[in-house]
């Protein structure tokens, strides 16, 4: 499959749509903060749901058709109008992603070895806990977070570069303070430290001048193989596909 990497802002000018009909618009997306995979698509229905939002999950995703500005959805309109109501506006629990995964018959990522953090979630299982996921994170929230390189603060998160193959976030676009010209740079997720959820701060393993120096991020540019190599090589860090 073609390499293709996407900013979440642009995701958002496309219209989701299902085998019969246009479900809606994206309105965020949340990823796991272990794996940084996405796991849901927010979806903004409009008139359709009586503006309800539904989530829906990357495996349900087909086809992006570039020319249409459609992002083809493998389900029915009444699939997901009769699917289990998910309040997005609290966190979600795991009991209320057990049942989402069952009502469409779709292995829960958390049972397969192929994602992160198995173990924790088994012990959480064990022991009944019904909370809001903590390793669910909404971009709209991360979004704005301050950056902090070791020897201090370089700006702020503007955007997620997604992985169009596998829904991974590949990078988090970053607005740099003003004094830099609002330079835009890329950071992977590889190359952060900490993530301080509470005092709303992403804490990277980078200096600032690196960070300074670094391949210049261009909104909406295309970020090809060339790109990443120059931007990897200047950080002088190991590429993830290879």
């Amino acid at each position: 499959m073609l390499h293709v990497l996407r900013r979440i802002q642009g995701l958002k000018c496309f219209t989701l749509h299902a085998k019969d009909g246009d479900i809606g618009k994206l309105r965020e997306v949340y990823f796991d903060d272990s794996s940084w995979r996405v796991r849901y698509l927010v979806v903004e229905t409009g008139n359709w749901l009586i503006e309800r939002p539904v989530l829906i999950t990357p495996e349900a995703l087909g086809s992006i058709h570039e020319e249409e500005w459609i992002l083809q959805v493998e389900l029915t309109r009444e699939q997901i109008e009769t699917g289990p109501p998910i309040d997005v506006k609290k966190p979600i629990s795991r009991q209320q992603e057990e049942e989402y995964h069952r009502y469409y018959s779709w292995l829960p990522y958390w049972r397969s070895d192929l994602f992160g953090h198995l173990g924790q979630e088994s012990k959480k299982e064990n022991k009944g806990e019904e909370v809001g996921d903590p390793y669910l994170r909404s971009s709209a929230e991360v979004t704005g977070y301050r950056i902090e390189a070791r020897d201090g603060e370089i700006g702020h998160v503007e955007d997620f570069i997604v992985d169009e193959k596998d829904w991974v976030i590949r990078y988090l676009e970053i607005s740099t303070h003003p004094g830099w010209f609002g330079k835009k740079v890329l950071v992977a997720p590889a190359w952060i430290e900490q993530v301080n959820w509470k005092d709303r701060k992403v804490q990277v393993d980078l200096l600032r001048e690196a960070i300074r120096s670094a391949p210049e991020y261009e909104e909406g540019q295309i970020i090809g193989r060339d790109y990443e190599v120059s931007l990897y090589g200047h950080y002088g860090r190991s590429q993830y596909w290879e």
